[in-house]
Parts: C-alpha cells; sequence; structure tokens
C-alpha cells in the first residue's frame, strides 16, 4: 500500500509545499513576533503598567470617577481593578469595534498615569495589537483573513504527507542531507503544527463558521450569563447610565461569591437597574474564568468547573496557542514551533530548488502517479477529501484549483510532445 501512494502523495505534498508555503512562512513569522510581544508590551509600556507598590489604596469607585474625569461624555464599559500591588487599574471606554480607549490608574492615590487603545477581550496593548492583526489578516481587513485561513487549511495536510513520505523512505540507506533536514524538522515540529492548524480554523472566516455550527449541534458551546444581558423591561431608547459608584458594592458581592481571581474585568451595564457583569480573566494555568451577575446580589453565575468538556478544552487549545497558558514555557514552545514552521518552509523550497528542471516548475515525479493507486482506496480518499473540503472551504477550492492547474500543464506536455512527433515524421523538403 505504501509503494501504491507514495508518488501521488510526494507529487501532491511538492505542490501544496511550493504553492502554500510563502502563507505558512509569514503565518509562522508573525506568530513569533507575537508570542514575544508579552515581555516587549511591559518593558515598552511600563508607565501605564506600573506604578511604585502600596499597601493602600482608595476605594476602586474613586478610580473610575478619575479616569471618567478624562473623558467626559464617553460611554464607560469595563473596569479591570489593578490584579496586584505596584499595577494599574484599568477604566475601558466605548470604541470602534474590539479597539477600546483605556485609561490607566494608579490605585494607590486614584491618578491618572495615561491612556491606550486595548483591543479584544485578551486588553492586550498596541504592539500586540498590530502584530496579531499582521498574523491574523496582514493588516487588510476581512479579506486578508484569506491568507491565514489558506496557511491554517494546508499546514495539517502538508504535514501529515511529510510524515507518510518519512515513513515510506525511511529504510533507504542514503538522503540528502538538505531531505533529511527537512524530514528531522518536520518530525519534531508535528504535533505543534498540527496543533496551530487546528486551533487557527477556530478563527477563521469560513472553517471557523463550520466549527461553530458544529459546537452548537454538538452543545459544546461556552456557557454565558443569562442575567447580564437582559434588557427586558428596561426603555433602551433613552438609557440612564448605570452609576459608577456602584462598583464597589459590585465588586464586595463578586468577592463573597467566589470571584478571587486578580485579574477579573467588571462589565458596567448600558442602563441603570440592570446587571453587573464580573468575569475572571486569568486564563494561565489554572484557568479561573468564572463568571457572575450582580444587581443587588448575585443573579446568575457560570462556572468553569461546570463547563462541557469540550468548551474547556476550546479554551485551553485557543490560551496556549496564543501563549499565554503556561507563561513563558508556553512562549518559549511557540516560538521553538513557529522557527522549527520557518526552517521547514525555507528547506522544502531548497529542496525544490537542487531538484528542478533548468526551466519550468519543476516536478518530483511524473504526473499519473494516481493510476497505480487501488481503485477502492483511490475512491475512498476523494470521499474523504470531499468532505474535508466541504468542511473547509478554502482547502476544498484550492485543491480543485490545483488539479485544475495540473491537468491544464498535463494536456499542454501532451500536445507539446505530439505535435513534436508529427514534427519529426514529417518529410523535410529538399
Amino acid at each position: 500500500m505504501t509503494e501504491s501512494w507514495r508518488g501521488l502523495v510526494l507529487r501532491f505534498h511538492f505542490y501544496a509545499g511550493v504553492l502554500v508555503g510563502p502563507f505558512v512562512l509569514i503565518a509562522a513569522l508573525t506568530g513569533v513576533l507575537y508570542a514575544a510581544t508579552p515581555q516587549l508590551e511591559s518593558w515598552l509600556y511600563a508607565d501605564h503598567l506600573r506604578v511604585p507598590a502600596s499597601t493602600s489604596s482608595v476605594p476602586l469607585s474613586e478610580q473610575v470617577k478619575a479616569a471618567v474625569a478624562t473623558r467626559p461624555g464617553d460611554d464607560l464599559v469595563a473596569i479591570r481593578p489593578a490584579p496586584e500591588p505596584g499595577t494599574t487599574t484599568r477604566v475601558l471606554f466605548g470604541g470602534d469595534g474590539d479597539a477600546l480607549p483605556t485609561v490607566f490608574v494608579n490605585p494607590a492615590d486614584g491618578a491618572v498615569v495615561g491612556e491606550l487603545m486595548t483591543y479584544g477581550t485578551s486588553g492586550v496593548l498596541p504592539l500586540r495589537t498590530t502584530i496579531d492583526q499582521l498574523h491574523r489578516n496582514l493588516m487588510l481587513g476581512e479579506p486578508g483573513r484569506l491568507y491565514s485561513e489558506l496557511a491554517a487549511s494546508w499546514l495539517w495536510v502538508v504535514a501529515l504527507g511529510g510524515v507518510f513520505l518519512w515513513f515510506s523512505r525511511r529504510r533507504a540507506q542514503r538522503t540528502k542531507p538538505t531531505t533529511r533536514k527537512h524530514a528531522t524538522v518536520g518530525l519534531w515540529v508535528l504535533v505543534g503544527a498540527l496543533f496551530l492548524s487546528a486551533t487557527g480554523l477556530t478563527w477563521s472566516t469560513y472553517a471557523g463558521e463550520n466549527v461553530a455550527d458544529l459546537r452548537k449541534a454538538l452543545n459544546w458551546t461556552t456557557p454565558a450569563l443569562a442575567g447580564g444581558g437582559d434588557h427586558a423591561g428596561h426603555d433602551m431608547s433613552n438609557p440612564i447610565p448605570a452609576p459608577p459608584g456602584q462598583v464597589d458594592s459590585v465588586l464586595a458581592t463578586a468577592r463573597s461569591a467566589g470571584i478571587d481571581a486578580g485579574l477579573i474585568e467588571i462589565k458596567v451595564p448600558p442602563m441603570a437597574g440592570m446587571a453587573w457583569n464580573v468575569t475572571e480573566i486569568d486564563r494561565s494555568w489554572p484557568t479561573q474564568v468564572d463568571a457572575v451577575a450582580v444587581n443587588g446580589d448575585v443573579v446568575d453565575e457560570v462556572r468553569f468547573a461546570d463547563y462541557p468538556l469540550a468548551a474547556k478544552l476550546t479554551r485551553w487549545g485557543i490560551d496556549l496557542h496564543m501563549g499565554v497558558l503556561f507563561g513563558w514555557p508556553n512562549q518559549l514552545l511557540l516560538l521553538a514551533v513557529g522557527l522549527g514552521l520557518v526552517a521547514l518552509v525555507v528547506l522544502g523550497y531548497r529542496i525544490w530548488w537542487l531538484r528542478r528542471p533548468t526551466l519550468g516548475f519543476g516536478r518530483p515525479v511524473p504526473r499519473g502517479q494516481w493510476r497505480k493507486v487501488p481503485r477502492a482506496q483511490l475512491v475512498a480518499v476523494l470521499v474523504v477529501a470531499a468532505a474535508v473540503g466541504w468542511f473547509v472551504p478554502l482547502l476544498g477550492v484550492s485543491l480543485v484549483a490545483f488539479l485544475l492547474v495540473d491537468a491544464v500543464l498535463s494536456a499542454r506536455s501532451r500536445r507539446r510532445k505530439a505535435t513534436g512527433s508529427e514534427a519529426e515524421s514529417s518529410p523535410v523538403a529538399g
């Protein structure tokens, strides 16, 4: 079976590697940059993040009022109290999409120390936001996300194809050094590559939507608070903002309900009389993401311990992908895998360059390898490929495109050979 498939897998691995390699290379390089940003941000934004440690602090409501005074008229949306002495409190205001203007306050005296834009649930700062957008979409918005989805869609295919080829030739006595290095690096980063591919697809545009639908159908979704978002009975046409002074009692109630992580976010309701959501946001190990809705008393709660296993695995997978689950060891692991992928792409292109013909695109093996594969096995693989291509649309579309290009090149080659044969057999005028 191995010999019958080897030629087809080698040809497929070659085409996929050459054509998708640039996308994987960019995703790997930007991922390496992203993994290194926490320490860079801690240094670059030290004036916003760090203050002299103090054993005393002013009430959280006073800190919030100081921040609100710097942005009069803006909507207050969330507060992230200082997680430990020597750090600042973040007060977030309404902004454009996920980018929120954030005021940093010294909890010791309530003095505002600066303002920055923060991004998303993770609250990342401008440097990491820029690198994140570069990694996600090349800073081209939604159209640019296709590049990262294409890389994630093909990475696992190329990786598993490489493993098959390695097993099929592992008994060979002689292997060229570049090929041997390529195989060795590929085996070392295999698990990491498969993990990054799978978790990356959950954020993608088309495959990500299918993943979300599947999780919903199987009841694998992350539980959410029901009490904090209920607008029933409230006139939202002319909302009266919740008074910031309530934050002290809200925080005390949440702490008494077991919200004990250092990193928490207090989401301010859009209208007085509605519940405040208080959520743990410490995604390191052990994960703390419990949440409660407070409206005088606790009116709803969601505990991480009660998450379905699939939701827990999703949470851990995302945090591991982002390099936050295990702190700096997690970052080092991502750096190693990312640099390994860079080496794989570079070595792969070197192999192609060394084997290429003088002119043309180059090919590792002749066409027609599919004829060597047993018909039943080929049909089964095509059925699986069609199903996977439907679930991961960019993989399916690009695979069809690859096959069409190969068919066109094959037809041109046959025509050239036929034309050459006719010319040789034609009588030459003397």
